[in-house]
């Protein structure tokens, strides 16, 4: 038996496209290759299971094996073969009804995958890293004769008698010479790991020689045999498959040390598994993140029947859950996945509300079972809970029941907790309820010392998303406003109608502001006199809370960089009340009037660790002189 043909006639310039197509992505091949005959081993199991096949199975696994002096990659398996009319069916009339369009299309396309999975490319792939590919197949039916079919990546084809005398297929790649990284045993180790570590059929890389104890020789010295084991480089039945009934903590906390080697072990996790009205599996770990807010992502696996495809999973996971770890499964999702697919299909839409449900759910649950330990996490959950709060309504309809705010003293309030607590001292004059909150407790100290005196309570929120956390709250709390407790002085943060009388007339407040204009000359700073307790500091130095927080979004990058170029305007709040305002009324000439006024003003920078360079070393000489 011997034929030659052609494989499409219209197909000259598809070798070409598959064999430049991006190179990164080449590695892929192996992927679709040893997927193909874990394709081909789960379906003569399945055959044999419905009796439909009564040879015997044998051992079956699939191999990779590689000779770097032939310069051929073999993947092997003992599936259900193929037929030479099976053959000519599946590997020569590829779906290629639209193959002109199909170049046009595809000649400066930027996605292999696309290009793969669209056409039904699978083994065709192998012409990325190939010169010449040939397979020698035996069907598992009854009197098969063998097959070998031979291509050199042209469109030319020869099928021929082949010599397997057992059932599977062996597909042999010779490699091309740009290609000669795929001979490399570490090489394919690494693209193995990566993509069919938890494939269900095993998979062998080559072999290995140990050496055993056999005797001794002549002379009494130990004696050894080397023998082959086998490679197996997969875990064929990973957690995820598993019923969550049938596992132990101990259970998810190994497959995490298998998935991340180096890191701490995670707070607690998520078994996903549905089946209606799509199919999906999975389990999502929370780790601790807390502040380290970049570095941990993209740590979620999608995987397609245990083939991993990528990790960029953006569409199917919910953004605010892309710090999570772990691995999803869906046959839902194609194992050739392109992102323009994965934006347009509404499976992927349903995952992503299911995901975000699910994990609602596992934390209302939590918080429930157990608030003290819920406590102790929150440091590392409230990033993902306020993550979700400002991107998904859906979901902070169910968080503001477990949503924390912590104050200075690491107490821990629900939303509708703290309000109770703080209404009745921090409600101003027009009816708003004021929450007071530091992003820096040492830092802003002085600040909290004072609303602390007159019974305010004040939040930590010190998060690098709490300052978009903060605007949502402000949307979503029914007349509540925050407010940065240094951003302005106690009594106008929140505003009553017992403020203290103005202990100095008209002309001393004016007086009393141009010595502090003069004495500290910065245009960006605006000496106002106000009427405070006597016990506040003499000087305070201010932002207002508006321009303070569009400049942290500047800082952020939060699309308002135009706040960036904006001077940082501050208010210089001299307290009229204080003794020290009146000792500087008093004191004699304006050289030391404006000693002094410039020492309490550099005071209050201090407290705010604004005070640095040559103005700090002229305020250390000017103390050493006043004392």
């Amino acid at each position: 038996m011997q034929e030659k043909g052609t494989i499409s006639i219209h197909t000259e310039n598809i070798f070409p496209i598959i064999k430049k197509f991006l190179y990164s992505d080449h590695e892929i091949f192996l992927r679709e290759l040893v997927s193909n005959a874990v394709d081909a081993t789960q379906k003569i199991k399945r055959l044999s299971s419905l009796g439909k096949y009564q040879g015997e199975l044998g051992n079956l696994m699939v191999e990779v094996a590689f000779d770097e002096n032939k310069k051929t990659l073999t993947i092997s398996d003992r599936g259900i073969g193929m037929t030479a009319e099976e053959i000519k069916k599946y590997i020569n009339q590829i779906a290629f009804s639209g193959a002109t369009e199909f170049v046009e299309k595809f000649k400066d396309a930027k996605d292999a995958n696309e290009l793969i999975g669209k056409f039904g490319l699978g083994f065709y792939s192998a012409f990325m890293v190939a010169d010449k590919v040939e397979i020698k197949t035996l069907s598992y039916q009854e009197g098969s004769e063998p097959a070998r079919w031979i291509c050199d990546g042209s469109t030319e084809f020869e099928i021929t008698e082949g010599s397997r005398t057992e059932r599977g297929t062996d597909i042999i790649l010779y490699i091309n010479q740009d290609s000669e990284e795929f001979l490399s045993k570490f090489k394919l180790q690494e693209i193995l790991d990566k993509y069919c570590k938890f494939l269900p059929v095993p998979i062998k890389l080559g072999t290995k020689t140990e050496e055993i104890p056999a005797g001794e020789d002549e002379e009494g010295k130990p004696k050894y045999d080397s023998v082959e084991v086998d490679n197996i480089i997969n875990n064929t039945n990973p957690i995820w498959t598993k019923s969550p009934a049938d596992l132990k903590d101990e259970d998810y906390l190994a497959f995490y040390k298998e998935l991340y080697p180096f890191s701490e072990d995670p707070l607690f996790w998520i078994h996903l598994n549905v089946d209606y009205p799509f199919n999906l599996t999975g389990v999502l770990y929370f780790p601790k993140v807390k502040n380290d807010f970049e570095l941990q992502r993209n740590k979620i696996k999608l995987f397609s029947r245990q083939v991993f495809i990528t990790d960029e999973v953006k569409d199917i996971v919910p953004e605010f859950l892309m710090l999570l770890h772990g691995v999803i499964d869906s046959p839902d999702i194609p194992l050739n996945v392109s992102r323009s697919f994965l934006q347009a299909d509404s499976n992927v839409k349903k995952i992503n509300n299911y995901i975000t449900k699910k994990v609602a759910d596992k934390l209302a649950e939590l918080f429930k079972k157990d608030r003290k330990s819920f406590e102790e996490k929150w440091q590392d959950i409230g990033l993902f809970v306020k993550y979700g709060i400002i991107s998904e309504d859906k979901f902070y309809d169910k968080a503001k029941e477990f949503a924390l705010l912590t104050n200075t003293s690491k107490q821990h309030f629900t939303l509708e907790e703290y309000k109770d607590k703080v209404k009745d001292h921090q409600t101003d004059k027009d009816g708003t309820l004021v929450y007071l909150y530091t992003t820096d407790a040492a830092k802003q100290d002085a600040f909290i010392q004072s609303a602390h005196k007159k019974d305010y309570d004040v939040l930590l929120m010190d998060s690098p998303i709490d300052n978009h956390f903060i605007s949502h709250l402000e949307q979503k709390l029914e007349k509540t406003s925050l407010k940065r407790v240094d951003s302005d002085v106690i009594d106008k943060l929140i505003r009553k109608d017992d403020n203290p009388a103005h202990a100095l007339t008209e002309e001393q407040t004016e007086k009393v502001k141009t010595i502090f204009e003069k004495a500290i000359q910065k245009p960006n700073m605006k000496v106002e006199i106000e009427s405070l307790n006597p016990d506040e500091l003499p000087v305070s130095v201010t932002m207002d809370e508006f321009m303070r927080r569009m400049k942290d979004m500047a800082q952020m990058g939060g699309g308002m960089s135009f706040y960036g170029a904006f001077p940082e305007n501050y208010k210089v709040a001299v307290n009229g009340n204080h003794p020290l305002i009146n000792k500087i009324l008093q004191a004699e000439g304006e050289e030391t009037q404006s000693q002094l006024a410039k020492q309490a003003f550099d005071l209050a920078l201090l407290s705010q660790g604004m005070l640095t360079g040559a103005e700090l070393t002229a305020f250390v000489k000017r103390s050493v002189e006043l004392i």
